[in-house]
């Protein structure tokens, strides 16, 4: 496929066309021209979409799909395709399907399945068998199939020693340890915030200590053993402080937010809505500003999705009952445009290639054409329609979102929303 992107904006802080409306002629997947008019040629397609940025292709740290086992929440197929229209070249694979992804096998099955697609799957393997926190599931096979981290996805792990060792395990050859963060014995039978909203409402609560207390413990940690850890979704500022600290030691710790703990608060519980109920909580206005702050100062790293599409047996039901997540592909980015500049997003939904090891692709003459399209311009209100997965349970239905995902150029295929 060769194709000519006409007066397209690059967006890449590293290139010399940073900020710079251009074209890119692309032949056999690979960006042979950047120039500010490049004639149009036999054999090749023009792409002209109103407003066209481009930038490096976006990475999601953290979705989940179904396939195996919940193929009714989602499959792999549709969900990939979900992501490339999101703009989103590539995504990590969480193992929370059925069975759990906790073997050399599991992971060949995944990157079986994601093979030829224009968005590349990661998989993510299980810290532990079945994710169930006993034992040491098998890392270094599954790293050598193709997992690029090891993590229980939002599950904490109470035994220490067994992060311990994990820890000094993964070592001996480059293994990233994902840590998600919850106290299970504070967060008792807690689901929501613990705070004013939870009160008012007759909720259990989850106190911000549940999260903060096993951040401490886990760089504690990992002060102790080195090795490299990422700890997903954080939602406190205790707990951004508490990386910022880390960082500041030397200690390699990477850390990620979800987009709905940057632009929602526990306020919009009040109805009782369970497509708010995300693990962990949704936190106060207070919380929400410490997490954008450390978005713009660095100490949080990437920004995720968390994408986690329900079947809506899951949700519509009694709000202590309803199952943890929503989806957030679809609106990442234009949710994000609403509270960030542009050039922040473009960072934040890039960087954590380096942190899983995933192959980045400059925007340059000679490079793989690898790239994320979008518009900064336009608003619209996110509605059922919009959404392209399988599940419906979005966080964002009916609110107004800033410019839109175009799609993806990737594994030399164009897909674009039609």
């Amino acid at each position: 496929m060769n194709l000519i992107f006409k007066n397209a904006t690059i967006i890449d802080k590293n290139s010399k066309f940073n900020n710079q409306a251009v074209d890119i002629k692309v032949e056999n997947g690979v960006i042979t021209k950047i120039a500010k008019d490049i004639a149009e040629e036999a054999n090749f397609e023009v792409i002209q979409l109103d407003n066209l940025h481009v930038s490096r292709g976006w990475f999601d740290s953290s979705v989940s799909l179904g396939e195996p086992g919940y193929e009714d929440r989602e499959t792999i197929k549709n969900g990939l395709n979900v992501a490339a229209r999101s703009g989103f070249t590539n995504i990590a694979l969480q193992p929370n399907a059925n069975p759990i992804a906790d073997t050399q096998a599991d992971i060949s099955f995944l990157l079986s399945k994601g093979h030829n697609a224009a968005t590349s799957l990661h998989p993510i393997g299980a810290l532990t068998k079945n994710s169930e926190g006993l034992d040491i599931a098998e890392l270094f096979d599954m790293q050598n199939a193709g997992a690029v981290a090891f993590g229980d996805y939002n599950k904490d792990l109470p035994d220490a020693n067994l992060l311990k060792i994990a820890l000094q395990y993964a070592q001996d050859f480059d293994g990233l340890v994902i840590t998600f963060c919850q106290d299970s014995k504070i967060k008792g039978k807690g689901v929501v915030h613990e705070g004013f909203v939870s009160t008012r409402l007759g909720l259990k609560g989850i106190p911000a200590l549940a999260e903060e207390l096993q951040v401490a413990r886990n760089l504690y940690l990992l002060e102790y053993t080195g090795g490299k850890m990422h700890i997903p979704t954080v939602s406190t500022g205790k707990s951004v402080q508490l990386i910022r600290e880390a960082k500041a030691k030397g200690l390699n710790v990477t850390c990620s937010v979800a987009v709905h703990h940057l632009l929602l608060t526990d306020d919009t519980l009040v109805n009782f809505d369970t497509r708010y109920k995300v693990a962990p909580p949704l936190r106060p206005e207070n919380e929400r500003k410490a997490l954008i702050e450390g978005v713009l100062d660095g100490t949080i790293d990437m920004i995720t999705s968390d994408h986690n599409p329900l079947d809506v047996e899951l949700k519509k039901m009694e709000f202590d009952m309803a199952k943890n997540g929503t989806i957030g592909l679809e609106t990442a980015f234009g949710a994000l445009a609403n509270i960030l500049p542009v050039d922040v997003i473009i960072e934040k939904l890039t960087a954590g290639k380096s942190v899983f090891k995933i192959e980045d692709h400059a925007m340059e003459e000679g490079a793989t054409a690898s790239f994320s399209l979008f518009t900064t311009e336009g608003k619209h209100t996110f509605t059922k329609a919009n959404i392209l997965s399988k599940s419906k349970n979005s966080a964002f239905l009916g609110q107004e979102l800033k410019g839109k995902a175009y799609g993806v150029y990737h594994n030399g295929k164009l897909i674009l929303n039609e």
